[in-house]
């Protein structure tokens, strides 16, 4: 009889760690793929973005690279994957940061333009610096 109760004991304790490890490791899966997804998602905007920035300031792009209103479609696309994974911080500057960027006109050598421009950039730098910091603590 005490050997029954041995052997249950040991098998419950065995259950329950292997339970407890499968939790353990399909969490830590979830958790790898949330921050894979940020971390796609926040790439096609920063890269959208950048694209867009380019185009607006008159940098040269491709002959074969996509047009204004492929960019932003781009851009739109992954931000609304960052309004499903990311924070609300991170949601907010995103927000701001594609708002900017569509009020954003080329400098055409113009000063103000220039400053407005360098404006938009240090909110780019912002953004991604939020990003890093969720992806690194999720």
């Amino acid at each position: 009889m005490e050997n029954i109760l041995a052997v249950a004991i040991g098998a419950a304790i065995g259950l329950m760690g292997a339970v407890f490890g499968s939790w353990f490791t399909a969490r830590r899966q979830d958790r790898m793929w949330l921050r894979e997804q940020k971390l796609k998602a926040g790439i096609g905007f920063n890269t959208a973005v950048v694209q867009l920035l380019d185009h607006l300031k008159e940098t040269q792009l491709s002959d074969d690279g996509p047009g204004a209103n492929e960019l932003a479609n781009r851009m739109q696309e992954a931000r609304s994957a960052l309004y499903l994974l990311c924070a609300d911080d991170t949601v907010d500057l995103a927000d701001a940061l594609a708002r900017r960027v569509w009020s954003t006109r080329p400098t055409e050598g113009r000063d103000d333009r220039r400053a407005e421009f360098r404006v938009t950039s240090d909110l780019l730098r912002h953004f991604t610096q939020q990003l890093r910091q969720e992806i690194a603590s999720s």
